[in-house]
């Protein structure tokens, strides 16, 4: 007979507090493996930020003229061919380490959400070639340059946005929700603040947003040290 006076099956063990305990253990040692493997969201956030803030004050820098010489277009001073290789190159080079960062961390996962990492990965890159043929049309249009320059970053800064809302809710993430908000924002605020200001909008309010985000998720981490990451480009987060 059991404690509840139910009937054991004859034969079957009886389950000892020692079972139970070992169980435990071994389902909180697989929680934390899984946790383990989560890409870690701070250092995306970092990635980031310092790519916007870097890369958006070479443009505003060499625009004003306070470093370097700008070019002159049609009577409009446009950042240095420099400071746009800069910037380039420091968007990429945080897009290859979330990308490698996100891959490695979720290597082996399968099911609904590894395939949605990966038609979301794919739903970057093809959006952001779509945009760029279409800022080509528009400049083939005969859009001038103060226009295409402040069209880009526009239109960019929407997508990305937009790419951050739609993961934050698939994957119930409030922060990458929230991030995506505020690139939107950011970008409205830095298209009626017109040229060079823009540039510096993006900077300090862009850039920076990625670091508060990385600070509210490292503080998120100290008050639950058993949280995963908040958020991955090609995976899942915990609990997805």
């Amino acid at each position: 007979m059991t404690d509840d006076g139910t009937s054991r099956p004859s034969g079957a063990p009886a389950e000892s507090p020692l079972d139970a305990a070992e169980s435990l253990r071994i389902i909180a040692a697989q929680t934390a493996k899984v946790r383990s493997r989560e890409p870690d969201s701070r250092l995306i956030f970092a990635a980031w930020g310092a790519a916007w803030l870097l890369g958006y004050l070479a443009l505003y820098l060499t625009a004003t003229g306070r470093v370097g010489q700008p070019q002159v277009t049609e009577g409009f001073s446009l950042p240095a061919g420099w400071a746009f290789a800069v910037f380039g190159l420091a968007i990429i080079a945080a897009m290859v380490f979330t990308v490698v960062h996100s891959t490695r961390a979720n290597a082996g996962i399968k099911g609904v959400s590894a395939s949605f990492g990966a038609m979301y990965g794919w739903t970057w890159c093809l959006g952001f070639v779509a945009m760029s043929v279409m800022l080509g049309g528009l400049a083939r249009a005969g859009a001038g340059p103060e226009v295409m320059a402040v069209a880009s970053n526009a239109c960019s800064c929407l997508l990305v946005g937009v790419l951050y809302m739609a993961g934050g809710a698939f994957w119930q993430d409030r922060q990458q929700y929230a991030i995506g908000v505020w690139i939107i924002l950011v970008a409205t605020v830095a298209v009626f603040a017109g040229l060079p200001q823009t540039y510096l909008v993006m900077a300090v309010l862009g850039g920076g947003g990625f670091f508060v985000g990385m600070v509210l998720e490292h503080l998120r981490r100290r008050r639950d040290p058993s949280a995963g990451a908040g958020f991955a480009v090609a995976g899942r987060p915990v609990g997805a």
